[in-house]
């Protein structure tokens, strides 16, 4: 069993231009990614996917591997794919599972890696999985850079949205959830995936599982017990530099 793990990360965000190698705690956040994704022993390899020579540069300098791509992709998993397709053509091998791991998440640890793959290596229904963990805040709430999911009974996801859903009637029964970029693809489903054209809600709420769901494909939606916080805006710096640092 081969498992790849892709971290997209690109210097040209709308939201926080230069982001991947914004410093926390005197290291390149793309930096903190790779190095905390590649503790993961169930991963086969791991490369960062890039348009943009300074990102590629940077880790490869830290002993890493990077896979330079088109600088047209609009999706994280269209230039994953690509690096995929690159990468098995250079180490001349076939992948089974893609995780994709945005580049944006220093926090994650590996364990949260295994809790991903767990469900889609035992299930050979599942063709992709994203972790999901509870939305505790009003704040996070209403941050169009949250991506908001509702599930239906069999964990499966409904609809992804950065407004907040569901916008009415919240209880124990009916919880506010929030995605996880951490989602691992059967090698062959992503694959089928980028040859998929876009959708209309994909392009409205600028999420990429939207244009699963409205192939009428599934999204396995896996809680995280670990406490993550995305790196969107610059004024997010500071918050995960003292997460970290209490996790030290």
């Amino acid at each position: 069993m081969k498992i790849l793990a892709l971290i997209p990360a690109r210097m040209g965000s709308t939201r926080f231009p230069g982001k991947p190698m914004a410093e926390i705690l005197g290291k390149p956040m793309i930096g903190h990614v790779y190095e905390r994704v590649a503790q993961a022993s169930i991963l086969t390899h791991v490369a960062v996917a890039t348009c943009d020579k300074v990102i590629f540069d940077y880790i490869i300098s830290i002993g890493g591997s990077a896979v330079m791509t088109s600088n047209t992709h609009e999706r994280a998993s269209d230039r994953c794919a690509e690096a995929l397709l690159s990468l098995e053509l250079k180490q001349n091998l076939r992948y089974d599972y893609v995780v994709m791991v945005q580049g944006d998440e220093p926090l994650i640890v590996p364990p949260m890696l295994s809790e991903a793959l767990d469900p889609i290596i035992s299930d050979p229904t599942i063709d992709v999985v994203n972790l999901v963990s509870p939305i505790n805040s009003t704040t996070e709430l209403h941050d169009p850079n949250c991506i908001k999911v509702v599930c239906d009974l069999y964990g499966n996801a409904l609809y992804f949205s950065r407004e907040p859903i569901p916008s009415r009637y919240v209880s124990e029964n009916v919880p506010m959830l929030k995605q996880v970029c951490i989602i691992p693809f059967r090698r062959d489903f992503l694959v089928e995936f980028i040859k998929l054209s876009q959708t209309p809600l994909e392009v409205a709420e600028s999420v990429d599982m939207m244009r699963a769901l409205e192939h009428g494909r599934s999204v396995r939606m896996v809680p995280t017990k670990y406490r993550t916080h995305a790196v969107d805006v610059p004024g997010d710096l500071t918050l995960v530099e003292t997460m970290m640092l209490v996790s030290q």
